[in-house]
């Protein structure tokens, strides 16, 4: 069995469709936290809670199960250390550190790196494995998230959980859910493309 058959069996990413290249790479890493930063201007402010409703976790669930870990948690990383050094491009335009949203942020490093580790094992096949993943990633969003804001607003856990989860849960499991099935429908178009090639 040749080396380029025992490459193709690998499990891959869906970034790993495109030719590989350093300028590839830095191009989906820069470009993944570029879109991130594009999601969390669709920012929707709740009067109770200094969490607002964001697109962020939508572009933080494709990033990480279309790059795979490494890509994944480079852009998600760049994101934040963009946004520390002064990049506005945090949701309402925040930058820094000193808010009490910036723990969901650290919280997308670790869950882009979940949910590329999981997709490179074929999780981002099927709709119902690619949308579990999802949901996991955002559960170690939340873990993140609602500790920080606990701390930062000097709220108990609880207080924390009720303005910092319970009023997006729905949300987020909608999110989940097309994003779940986004990324196992554009395999079948890669599948298919691949299938063409070698007929």
């Amino acid at each position: 069995m040749s080396t380029a058959s025992i490459a193709l069996k690998q499990p891959r990413v869906l970034a790993d469709v495109l030719p590989k290249s350093l300028t590839t790479d830095i191009a989906l890493v820069v470009g993944a936290a570029a879109l991130v930063g594009i999601l969390a201007q669709i920012s929707i402010p709740l009067g109770f809670t200094p969490v607002p409703i964001t697109g962020q976790t939508f572009g933080v669930l494709l990033a990480g199960s279309v790059l795979g870990w490494r890509r994944a948690s480079l852009s998600m990383s760049f994101y934040v250390l963009a946004g520390i050094a002064g990049v506005p491009w945090f949701a309402q335009h925040a930058h820094g550190i000193s808010f009490p949203t910036f723990g969901y942020l650290v919280g997308f490093v670790f869950a882009g790196a979940l949910l590329g580790a999981l997709a490179s094992r074929g999780n981002d096949r099927n709709v119902v494995r690619a949308a579990i993943s999802m949901l996991l990633a955002e559960a170690v969003i939340y873990i993140f998230g609602v500790t920080w804001l606990a701390h930062d607003i000097h709220v108990s856990f609880a207080t924390a959980l009720n303005l910092g989860m319970k009023p997006f849960i729905w949300g987020d499991i909608i999110k989940a859910g097309i994003a779940g099935l986004a990324i196992p429908a554009a395999w079948r178009f890669v599948d298919k493309a691949d299938k063409s090639k070698s007929e």
